[in-house]
């Protein structure tokens, strides 16, 4: 039964709804909140990334093996990285209505990061996940029932689109898997 359960999960991973004009308005509203504070939220983001998925600084040579998230904060490039992530967000949200501009944007990002940077897809599955958990917690009182719905449409949509570049190319060139393996660890509660 729990096979069955994970295969519906990717399933629903791997489709993007559509998003209604109000859930669109939503996205915007609050994002619009949460970019203003872009890179403290971005940081936060990256930090709890890797704390719960610790391969992922894998393809990050300047703190791959860094174990403190204090000292990972205080980087440099993770700063910029977290402005850059926040920033092509950024720029998906502004344009939500531009279904082209959104494919081509996060179609730029997945190409990056299957043939330059050879990340794993399944990494953008646990990004969106934090990035909605982080958003979600440090913006509380405006994540309703409501915007939760939407942001798990843009979650999807996101994933979806920049996991399309792996199909035309996947990470490593034409082997298709990867040997690293992916462990979660638990957050402290």
């Amino acid at each position: 039964m729990e096979k069955v359960q994970g295969e519906m999960e990717i399933e629903r991973w791997e489709r993007s709804e559509e998003l209604s004009d109000a859930e669109r308005k939503v996205i915007q509203e609050t994002w619009s909140r949460v970019y203003t504070n872009c890179e403290d939220v971005g940081v936060s983001i990256l930090i709890r990334f890797f704390v719960k998925f610790p391969s992922a600084k894998q393809y990050f040579s300047q703190f791959k093996h860094m174990e403190d998230p204090l000292e990972m904060e205080r980087t440099p490039q993770l700063r910029k990285h977290a402005r850059r992530v926040m920033g092509a967000v950024n720029t998906v949200v502004e344009n939500i209505n531009d279904s082209e501009k959104v494919s081509s944007v996060l179609a730029l990002v997945g190409k990056a990061h299957a043939l330059k940077h050879k990340v794993e897809p399944v990494y953008f599955k646990f990004f969106t996940g934090v990035m909605l958990e982080v958003i979600a917690e440090e913006y509380a009182n405006d994540f309703t029932p409501e915007v939760q719905r939407a942001w798990t449409k843009m979650k999807s949509l996101i994933y979806t689109h920049v996991t399309a570049a792996y199909k035309e190319e996947p990470p490593g060139g034409s082997g298709g898997g990867s040997s690293n393996k992916v462990t979660e660890t638990p957050l402290p509660t």
